[in-house]
């Protein structure tokens, strides 16, 4: 069999300062020293990873590759979609970025994906990935009013006085101004689930946002999507359980939050408004969304030693 050929690929975008000089250096200091066939590849603009994916696979069509994703969770998502479905193609994360939330399945310091040596060694495992009409997800897909936020904070975050974390925190300000919930039609496994919700969310990852781990009971190997749907709540009750939310600690408000175990999701909003969808911490916009999980699998690869955590239940 040919040789793995290791794609790196940097977005100079990702976290607080262009590190790609510092990350290019460290890379070739690993390759060239064990003799490694590779490239290193540079971001131009958003979704530019998925087109140099692809071109890739189609200059080493017979071939065995591997790619890095040299940035946060939005790198790696780029690289992810621009890979799946491609049979001679596998995945990976060296984290560079401020968010690296779905590597956080294998250590929450993601230690071990920084570690060059480690990775080129690993191992491919075989994880679950969301298909979607508004394109791939590895780790979180969610609608409602943590979109907005997340939406609203990159228009704040452009003013000189609204950096970090003063953008996020003006944003939700805003929009729990303009209200929490709204009606939306949903379909989950062909059932109708219609009503008025604060935030619906399907993780095949466990971690998002920097800080929320609402489905710790996630599994990316059993083909299945956990769906939890916040009702209407108000502001005095929001509180109590997002916070709730935020620590996986969802069965203790299951009045208001609904969990579900699903293949397939289907979401619109009964006023014909168009949905603000997070996918991956990337933000898209779509009059109706469906998703399901796919059918084939993702070749991701774990750096050598490095085992998935066991889903937990937070009671």
């Amino acid at each position: 069999m040919e040789a793995i050929k290791h794609i790196f690929i940097i977005n100079p975008a990702a976290g607080k300062s262009d590190a790609t000089n510092q990350t290019a250096a460290n890379i070739r200091a690993v390759c060239v020293g064990r003799g490694l066939d590779y490239d290193i590849l540079t971001t131009e603009y958003p979704r530019h990873a998925i087109e140099l994916v692809k071109k890739k696979a189609v200059e080493y069509p017979d071939r065995p590759l591997r790619f890095y994703a040299c940035g946060g969770d939005g790198t790696l998502n780029e690289v992810a979609s621009g890979a799946a479905g491609l049979a001679n193609a596998a995945v990976t994360h060296y984290p560079c970025g401020s968010g690296n939330d779905f590597i956080k399945l294998f250590g929450a310091d993601c230690r071990a994906f920084r570690d060059l040596d480690r990775l080129v060694d690993g191992e491919e495992m075989a994880l679950d990935y969301i298909e979607s009409d508004c394109g791939v997800c590895i780790n979180v897909f969610s609608v409602g009013v943590d979109a907005r936020i997340a939406a609203g904070m990159q228009k704040y975050k452009r003013l000189p006085l609204l950096q970090g974390s003063m953008a996020y925190n003006v944003s939700t300000v805003e929009h729990v101004l303009r209200g929490l919930h709204e009606p939306y039609g949903v379909e989950v496994d062909g059932v109708s689930c219609d009503g008025r919700y604060t935030l619906i969310l399907a993780g095949n990852g466990r971690f998002y946002g920097g800080g929320f781990n609402p489905v710790p009971e996630a599994d990316p190997t059993d083909g299945l999507l956990e769906v939890l749907m916040i009702k209407a709540v108000d502001v005095l009750t929001v509180a109590r359980v997002i916070g709730a939310y935020k620590a996986g600690q969802h069965r203790r408000y299951s009045d208001y939050i609904t969990h579900l175990q699903a293949r397939e999701l289907t979401i619109f909003h009964q006023d014909g408004k168009e949905l603000t969808v997070n996918l991956d911490g990337e933000i898209v916009r779509s009059s109706r969304v469906s998703l399901r999980v796919a059918d084939h699998k993702l070749r991701f690869v774990v750096p050598r030693g490095e085992t998935l955590l066991p889903p937990r239940i937070v009671e």
